[in-house]
């Protein structure tokens, strides 16, 4: 059997990355053949199958063809006629179009190892522009792979922007679009994500919302870098330098300031109320994306909390006990982590206050661990019922959190 192992694997081992799942290209075989030989078939619309021992994925050379709008619209044709020039051919982007045979040699028809080394993006060939997602794979990898230099191709840039004009984005499926910015935001550098999809006019068709905080002010005292645009790029990174590879954090950074867009111009560069707008345009962008509960939940509170927690200190026992209460974190404690963890990366998400002190989310924290310990239990053993339990577990709380404050 004639297996080359491609993609992923190969790449990231030119990288010098940790490998991660192997997938394997087998050329000159038919369906038949495999399952003879023990594979175990998965693929609905291409034939992929199982090794038999190892369990990893070994695919049919197969080329594809456009026969409709979207990333969908293709018809796969796969037989032992289908050499992997051919099937290298069809995939996105020269660094991804790479296959090694049995002897570790590499087989590159595109240049994909020469691009690795200088750090270039580029698409494989003209069928780039028949399949939306690519676009959006193209902002995933450049937020992976910024911090080793990544830049994207002037060509492949250029037909990334008439994909985006062409309106052809607009038939991405919402999962396929959440699955690539959960993919984004578990990276080091969310930011190159948002401004790959700015530079090719595709972030307006895909996160619309995101991209109306640009070009917006803020008030230079507080925000030296003024653009909310690039504060919130600011506090995606943060975000993922504070709580790596935790997309719910990422998702709330990410649209803890959608209300500034909001902002009539006459009361520009403030943003009062900007903290209560955000939850429309909020509540709209997690409907549309079908994004997953936990994500959206966090993003709601760190949206309509983020200036309470900022101004923590200011705050009265019994008002710190009531944003614990508004935000479930008696059933749901992980959440105070997160939103602390949040709301410092927005303070940090700051030209000069990257290293900045940020007391209020230990605070935050120390507060809620304190109301935590209270026992209803206790309280429940005292005598009291109905109404009076309620009323007696909020004022121990609100004196254990003075005491964890004072």
């Amino acid at each position: 059997m004639d297996t080359y192992l491609v993609g992923g694997a190969v790449r990231d081992r030119l990288l010098g990355l940790p490998p991660g799942d192997r997938d394997w290209v087998v050329v000159g075989e038919t369906p038949e053949a495999m399952l003879a030989a023990g594979f175990r078939p998965v693929g609905r619309d291409f034939p992929v199958f199982l090794h038999p021992v190892t369990g990893e994925e070994h695919a049919l050379a197969r080329t594809e063809r456009k026969s409709g709008r979207g990333y969908r619209g293709f018809v796969v044709h796969a037989d032992p006629s289908v050499t992997l020039e051919q099937d290298l051919e069809r995939r996105d982007f020269t660094l991804n179009a790479i296959a090694q045979d049995a002897d570790g040699h590499l087989v590159d028809p595109f240049g994909g190892a020469r691009d690795i080394e200088a750090r270039v993006l580029r698409h494989v060939g003209p069928a780039f522009v028949e399949d939306p997602l690519r676009v959006l794979r193209a902002a995933r990898f450049m937020a992976r792979f910024a911090s080793l230099g990544f830049t994207v191709a002037p060509e492949t840039m250029a037909l990334m922007r008439e994909m985006a004009r062409s309106g052809e984005l607009d038939t991405l499926v919402p999962e396929r679009v959440w699955q690539e910015l959960g993919k984004a935001l578990a990276t080091a550098r969310p930011s190159a994500f948002l401004r790959t999809l700015r530079d090719a006019g595709a972030l307006q068709a895909v996160l619309p919302e995101v991209d109306a905080l640009y070009g917006v002010p803020q008030r230079a005292e507080y925000h030296p870098e003024v653009d909310t645009g690039l504060h919130q790029e600011l506090v995606s990174d943060m975000a993922a330098r504070l709580a790596p590879g935790d997309t719910v954090v990422g998702f709330a950074a990410l649209t803890h300031d959608l209300g500034k867009a909001l902002t009539p111009k006459d009361a520009l560069p403030k943003h009062v109320g900007h903290e209560h707008a955000g939850l429309t345009p909020l509540k709209a962008l997690c409907e549309r994306l079908k994004v997953p509960l936990e994500h959206r939940d966090l993003a709601l509170i760190a949206c309509r909390e983020h200036l309470n927690v900022h101004r923590f200190d200011a705050l009265r026992d019994s008002t710190v006990h009531d944003l614990l209460l508004r935000c479930d974190a008696f059933r749901k404690p992980e959440r105070i982590d997160r939103l602390a963890t949040v709301c410092e990366a927005d303070k940090r998400g700051r030209l000069g206050s990257e290293e900045a002190a940020y007391p209020q989310s230990d605070a935050l924290r120390r507060a809620h661990a304190a109301a935590l310990a209270v026992n209803a239990r206790d309280i429940a053993t005292k005598g009291l019922s109905g109404t009076q339990v309620g009323e007696a577990l909020r004022k121990a709380r609100i004196a254990a959190i003075g005491q964890a404050r004072h």
